[in-house]
Protein backbone atom coordinates (compact mmCIF):
# COMPACT_ATOMS: atom_id res chain seq x y z
CA UNK A 1 0.00 0.00 0.00
CA UNK A 2 1.32 3.47 -0.90
CA UNK A 3 2.06 6.02 1.79
CA UNK A 4 -1.05 7.70 3.14
CA UNK A 5 -1.76 11.36 2.40
CA UNK A 6 -1.33 13.40 5.56
CA UNK A 7 -3.87 16.22 5.94
CA UNK A 8 -3.67 18.96 8.55
CA UNK A 9 -7.14 19.90 9.79
CA UNK A 10 -7.52 23.18 11.68
CA UNK A 11 -10.54 23.64 13.89
CA UNK A 12 -10.36 19.89 14.33
CA UNK A 13 -12.58 19.82 17.43
CA UNK A 14 -15.17 22.13 15.87
CA UNK A 15 -18.16 21.48 13.63
CA UNK A 16 -16.52 21.69 10.21
CA UNK A 17 -13.11 20.32 11.12
CA UNK A 18 -14.45 17.54 13.33
CA UNK A 19 -16.70 16.21 10.58
CA UNK A 20 -13.81 16.23 8.11
CA UNK A 21 -11.54 14.34 10.52
CA UNK A 22 -14.13 11.57 10.83
CA UNK A 23 -14.54 11.27 7.06
CA UNK A 24 -10.80 11.23 6.39
CA UNK A 25 -10.05 8.66 9.09
CA UNK A 26 -12.69 6.35 7.58
CA UNK A 27 -10.57 6.17 4.38
CA UNK A 28 -7.24 4.28 4.64
CA UNK A 29 -5.80 6.55 1.94
CA UNK A 30 -5.54 9.40 4.44
CA UNK A 31 -3.84 10.17 7.72
CA UNK A 32 -4.94 13.14 9.82
CA UNK A 33 -3.04 15.68 11.87
CA UNK A 34 -5.51 17.58 14.05
CA UNK A 35 -4.57 21.06 15.24
CA UNK A 36 -6.05 22.14 18.56
CA UNK A 37 -5.24 24.63 21.29
CA UNK A 38 -5.96 22.06 23.98
CA UNK A 39 -4.80 18.50 23.23
CA UNK A 40 -6.04 17.46 26.67
CA UNK A 41 -9.67 18.31 25.98
CA UNK A 42 -12.23 15.53 25.75
CA UNK A 43 -12.86 16.28 22.07
CA UNK A 44 -9.16 16.19 21.24
CA UNK A 45 -8.65 12.94 23.13
CA UNK A 46 -11.52 11.40 21.21
CA UNK A 47 -9.85 12.36 17.93
CA UNK A 48 -6.62 10.79 19.13
CA UNK A 49 -8.46 7.59 20.06
CA UNK A 50 -9.93 7.49 16.56
CA UNK A 51 -6.44 7.61 15.03
CA UNK A 52 -5.68 11.31 14.49
CA UNK A 53 -2.28 12.78 15.30
CA UNK A 54 -3.35 15.56 17.68
CA UNK A 55 -0.90 18.47 17.89
CA UNK A 56 -1.02 21.65 19.93
CA UNK A 57 -1.18 25.03 18.23
CA UNK A 58 -3.49 27.76 17.07
CA UNK A 59 -3.85 30.21 14.19
CA UNK A 60 -2.23 33.04 16.15
CA UNK A 61 1.12 31.19 16.22
CA UNK A 62 2.87 31.08 12.80
CA UNK A 63 5.67 28.92 14.17
CA UNK A 64 3.27 26.26 15.42
CA UNK A 65 1.48 26.30 12.07
CA UNK A 66 4.71 25.79 10.13
CA UNK A 67 5.63 22.88 12.38
CA UNK A 68 2.17 21.31 12.08
CA UNK A 69 2.28 21.53 8.28
CA UNK A 70 5.60 19.72 8.00
CA UNK A 71 5.17 16.61 5.87
CA UNK A 72 1.52 17.31 5.04
CA UNK A 73 0.04 16.64 1.59
CA UNK A 74 -3.12 18.64 2.26
CA UNK A 75 -4.60 21.21 4.62
CA UNK A 76 -8.11 22.30 5.52
CA UNK A 77 -8.48 25.71 7.07
CA UNK A 78 -11.41 27.27 8.92
CA UNK A 79 -11.49 30.50 10.96
CA UNK A 80 -13.98 31.64 13.59
CA UNK A 81 -15.17 35.25 13.63
CA UNK A 82 -17.49 34.70 16.59
CA UNK A 83 -14.58 33.68 18.80
CA UNK A 84 -11.91 36.11 17.61
CA UNK A 85 -13.85 38.87 15.81
CA UNK A 86 -11.57 41.17 13.74
CA UNK A 87 -8.53 39.05 14.66
CA UNK A 88 -9.96 36.40 12.36
CA UNK A 89 -8.22 38.04 9.40
CA UNK A 90 -4.79 37.86 11.02
CA UNK A 91 -5.38 34.25 12.00
CA UNK A 92 -6.41 33.38 8.47
CA UNK A 93 -3.43 35.07 6.84
CA UNK A 94 -1.11 33.32 9.32
CA UNK A 95 -2.43 29.97 8.09
CA UNK A 96 -2.33 30.94 4.42
CA UNK A 97 1.26 32.20 4.72
CA UNK A 98 2.26 28.98 6.49
CA UNK A 99 0.69 26.89 3.73
CA UNK A 100 2.45 29.02 1.10
CA UNK A 101 5.78 28.26 2.76
CA UNK A 102 5.13 24.51 3.01
CA UNK A 103 5.03 21.56 0.62
CA UNK A 104 1.24 21.23 0.86
CA UNK A 105 -0.21 20.19 -2.50
CA UNK A 106 -3.90 20.81 -1.82
CA UNK A 107 -5.28 23.61 0.35
CA UNK A 108 -9.01 23.97 1.01
CA UNK A 109 -10.23 27.01 2.93
CA UNK A 110 -13.71 27.64 4.34
CA UNK A 111 -14.79 31.13 3.27
CA UNK A 112 -17.95 33.07 2.34
CA UNK A 113 -19.07 35.71 -0.18
CA UNK A 114 -18.73 39.42 0.58
CA UNK A 115 -22.00 41.33 1.16
CA UNK A 116 -20.01 44.56 0.93
CA UNK A 117 -19.03 43.77 -2.67
CA UNK A 118 -22.31 42.17 -3.70
CA UNK A 119 -24.33 45.19 -2.55
CA UNK A 120 -21.81 47.78 -3.79
CA UNK A 121 -21.08 48.91 -0.25
CA UNK A 122 -24.67 49.15 0.93
CA UNK A 123 -24.45 46.30 3.44
CA UNK A 124 -21.55 44.98 5.46
CA UNK A 125 -21.30 41.80 7.54
CA UNK A 126 -17.80 41.44 9.04
CA UNK A 127 -18.13 37.69 9.64
CA UNK A 128 -18.63 37.28 5.88
CA UNK A 129 -16.50 40.09 4.52
CA UNK A 130 -13.41 38.97 6.45
CA UNK A 131 -13.71 35.45 5.06
CA UNK A 132 -14.10 36.88 1.55
CA UNK A 133 -10.90 38.89 2.04
CA UNK A 134 -9.12 35.74 3.16
CA UNK A 135 -10.27 33.99 0.00
CA UNK A 136 -8.76 36.77 -2.11
CA UNK A 137 -5.53 36.59 -0.11
CA UNK A 138 -5.31 32.80 -0.53
CA UNK A 139 -5.83 33.01 -4.30
CA UNK A 140 -2.70 35.15 -4.54
CA UNK A 141 -0.56 33.46 -1.90
CA UNK A 142 -1.45 29.83 -2.63
CA UNK A 143 -2.39 29.42 -6.32
CA UNK A 144 -4.56 26.35 -6.79
CA UNK A 145 -6.38 26.78 -3.47
CA UNK A 146 -9.97 25.54 -3.35
CA UNK A 147 -12.76 27.04 -1.27
CA UNK A 148 -16.05 26.04 0.29
CA UNK A 149 -18.95 28.38 1.03
CA UNK A 150 -21.04 26.62 3.71
CA UNK A 151 -24.72 27.49 3.97
CA UNK A 152 -26.62 28.44 7.13
CA UNK A 153 -26.12 25.76 9.81
CA UNK A 154 -29.23 23.86 10.89
CA UNK A 155 -27.64 24.02 14.34
CA UNK A 156 -28.35 27.76 14.39
CA UNK A 157 -31.95 26.86 15.16
CA UNK A 158 -30.69 25.55 18.52
CA UNK A 159 -28.44 28.51 19.34
CA UNK A 160 -28.97 31.83 17.58
CA UNK A 161 -32.63 31.28 16.72
CA UNK A 162 -34.18 28.94 19.33
CA UNK A 163 -37.93 28.48 19.35
CA UNK A 164 -39.90 30.85 21.56
CA UNK A 165 -42.90 29.41 23.39
CA UNK A 166 -46.12 31.40 22.95
CA UNK A 167 -49.11 31.72 25.28
CA UNK A 168 -51.23 29.47 23.05
CA UNK A 169 -48.69 26.64 23.34
CA UNK A 170 -47.22 27.09 19.87
CA UNK A 171 -43.59 27.97 19.16
CA UNK A 172 -42.14 30.73 17.01
CA UNK A 173 -38.80 31.53 15.39
CA UNK A 174 -37.91 34.35 13.07
CA UNK A 175 -35.28 36.31 11.14
CA UNK A 176 -35.26 38.76 8.19
CA UNK A 177 -35.70 36.16 5.46
CA UNK A 178 -39.26 36.86 4.28
CA UNK A 179 -40.40 34.09 1.93
CA UNK A 180 -36.98 33.71 0.26
CA UNK A 181 -35.61 30.13 0.53
CA UNK A 182 -32.81 29.78 3.06
CA UNK A 183 -29.92 27.50 2.07
CA UNK A 184 -29.09 25.25 5.02
CA UNK A 185 -26.72 22.44 5.92
CA UNK A 186 -25.86 20.23 8.90
CA UNK A 187 -22.43 21.43 10.01
CA UNK A 188 -21.01 17.93 10.47
CA UNK A 189 -21.97 17.05 6.89
CA UNK A 190 -19.57 19.64 5.50
CA UNK A 191 -16.69 17.25 6.11
CA UNK A 192 -18.05 14.80 3.55
CA UNK A 193 -17.97 17.49 0.88
CA UNK A 194 -14.44 18.57 1.75
CA UNK A 195 -13.24 14.99 1.77
CA UNK A 196 -14.67 14.46 -1.73
CA UNK A 197 -12.77 17.56 -2.86
CA UNK A 198 -9.53 16.12 -1.48
CA UNK A 199 -10.31 12.86 -3.32
CA UNK A 200 -10.40 14.78 -6.62
CA UNK A 201 -7.91 17.50 -5.79
CA UNK A 202 -6.87 18.28 -9.36
CA UNK A 203 -10.47 18.67 -10.46
CA UNK A 204 -11.45 20.99 -7.63
CA UNK A 205 -8.30 23.15 -7.54
CA UNK A 206 -9.13 26.86 -7.87
CA UNK A 207 -12.86 26.14 -7.50
CA UNK A 208 -15.49 27.43 -5.06
CA UNK A 209 -17.99 24.85 -3.82
CA UNK A 210 -21.23 25.91 -2.18
CA UNK A 211 -22.16 23.37 0.52
CA UNK A 212 -25.95 23.17 0.72
CA UNK A 213 -28.22 20.48 2.14
CA UNK A 214 -31.55 22.05 1.20
CA UNK A 215 -33.23 25.33 0.25
CA UNK A 216 -36.41 25.85 2.25
CA UNK A 217 -38.49 28.88 3.14
CA UNK A 218 -39.02 29.78 6.79
CA UNK A 219 -42.50 28.25 6.60
CA UNK A 220 -41.07 24.99 5.23
CA UNK A 221 -38.50 24.80 8.02
CA UNK A 222 -41.36 25.36 10.47
CA UNK A 223 -43.24 22.45 8.87
CA UNK A 224 -40.24 20.13 9.37
CA UNK A 225 -39.93 21.19 13.01
CA UNK A 226 -43.64 20.72 13.60
CA UNK A 227 -43.57 17.15 12.26
CA UNK A 228 -40.43 16.12 14.14
CA UNK A 229 -41.24 17.80 17.46
CA UNK A 230 -44.97 17.10 17.44
CA UNK A 231 -45.66 20.76 18.25
CA UNK A 232 -47.02 23.67 16.26
CA UNK A 233 -44.05 25.70 15.05
CA UNK A 234 -44.51 28.96 13.16
CA UNK A 235 -42.06 31.14 11.26
CA UNK A 236 -42.44 34.90 11.53
CA UNK A 237 -40.52 37.47 9.52
CA UNK A 238 -38.37 39.83 11.62
CA UNK A 239 -37.52 43.13 9.87
CA UNK A 240 -33.77 43.62 9.63
CA UNK A 241 -33.63 47.03 11.42
CA UNK A 242 -35.16 45.45 14.53
CA UNK A 243 -32.89 42.40 14.59
CA UNK A 244 -30.66 42.15 17.67
CA UNK A 245 -26.91 41.79 17.25
CA UNK A 246 -26.97 38.08 18.07
CA UNK A 247 -29.28 37.50 15.11
CA UNK A 248 -26.79 38.70 12.53
CA UNK A 249 -25.33 35.26 11.66
CA UNK A 250 -28.31 34.78 9.35
CA UNK A 251 -27.12 37.65 7.16
CA UNK A 252 -24.99 35.43 4.94
CA UNK A 253 -27.92 33.36 3.67
CA UNK A 254 -29.27 36.40 1.86
CA UNK A 255 -26.14 36.57 -0.26
CA UNK A 256 -25.40 32.89 -0.84
CA UNK A 257 -27.07 31.07 -3.75
CA UNK A 258 -27.73 27.32 -3.46
CA UNK A 259 -24.70 26.21 -5.47
CA UNK A 260 -23.91 22.51 -5.68
CA UNK A 261 -20.34 21.46 -6.52
CA UNK A 262 -19.55 21.87 -10.22
CA UNK A 263 -15.83 22.19 -10.95
CA UNK A 264 -14.68 24.01 -14.09
CA UNK A 265 -14.83 21.88 -17.19
CA UNK A 266 -17.79 19.65 -16.44
CA UNK A 267 -19.55 17.49 -13.91
CA UNK A 268 -17.58 15.66 -11.23
CA UNK A 269 -17.62 11.88 -11.22
CA UNK A 270 -20.12 10.12 -8.98
CA UNK A 271 -20.84 10.21 -6.11
CA UNK A 272 -21.37 13.96 -6.14
CA UNK A 273 -20.22 15.63 -2.92
CA UNK A 274 -23.55 16.97 -1.74
CA UNK A 275 -24.96 17.20 1.75
CA UNK A 276 -28.05 15.83 3.43
CA UNK A 277 -31.43 17.43 2.93
CA UNK A 278 -33.25 19.05 5.80
CA UNK A 279 -36.35 16.93 5.26
CA UNK A 280 -36.74 13.20 4.64
CA UNK A 281 -35.65 12.88 1.02
CA UNK A 282 -32.80 10.58 -0.10
CA UNK A 283 -29.33 12.08 -0.01
CA UNK A 284 -25.78 11.16 -1.01
CA UNK A 285 -23.59 11.62 2.07
CA UNK A 286 -23.68 9.98 5.48
CA UNK A 287 -21.46 9.98 8.49
CA UNK A 288 -18.91 7.14 8.32
CA UNK A 289 -20.39 3.95 9.75
CA UNK A 290 -23.98 5.13 9.48
CA UNK A 291 -26.46 2.59 8.08
CA UNK A 292 -29.38 4.96 7.61
CA UNK A 293 -29.87 7.97 5.38
CA UNK A 294 -30.81 10.32 8.19
CA UNK A 295 -31.81 13.84 7.14
CA UNK A 296 -29.77 16.71 8.50
CA UNK A 297 -32.32 18.96 10.20
CA UNK A 298 -34.58 16.12 11.29
CA UNK A 299 -31.60 14.33 12.80
CA UNK A 300 -30.57 17.48 14.65
CA UNK A 301 -33.99 17.93 16.17
CA UNK A 302 -34.28 14.31 17.24
CA UNK A 303 -30.78 14.09 18.69
CA UNK A 304 -30.82 17.34 20.64
CA UNK A 305 -34.41 16.99 21.71
CA UNK A 306 -37.11 19.50 22.50
CA UNK A 307 -35.62 20.32 25.90
CA UNK A 308 -32.55 21.79 24.17
CA UNK A 309 -34.25 23.40 21.18
CA UNK A 310 -37.11 25.14 22.95
CA UNK A 311 -36.75 27.98 25.45
CA UNK A 312 -39.65 28.93 27.68
CA UNK A 313 -38.83 32.63 28.05
CA UNK A 314 -38.33 35.16 25.23
CA UNK A 315 -34.71 35.78 24.30
CA UNK A 316 -33.41 39.13 25.51
CA UNK A 317 -34.01 41.81 22.89
CA UNK A 318 -35.78 39.40 20.58
CA UNK A 319 -39.52 39.43 19.99
CA UNK A 320 -41.75 38.39 17.12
Amino acid sequence: MSERKLVLVTGATGAQGGGLVRHLLADPEYAVRALTRNPGSTAAQQLSAQGADVVQGDLSDPGALAKALHGCWGCFGVTNFWEHFESEYDHGTNLIDAVAGSDVQQFILSTLPSPLKITNGELSAPHLDIKARLEEYAREAVPGSAFIHPAFYYQNFMSFFPLQKQQDGSYVFGFPQGDTPLAGVAAEDIGGVVKAMFDRADQYARSVVGVVGDDLTGDQYADVMSRILGRTVVYQHVPRPGLPRRGRPCEHVRFQPPVHPEPPGGHPPEPRPVSRNADVRAVDHREPGSDARQPGLSRQLRSLGERVLVVEEPMLGYSV
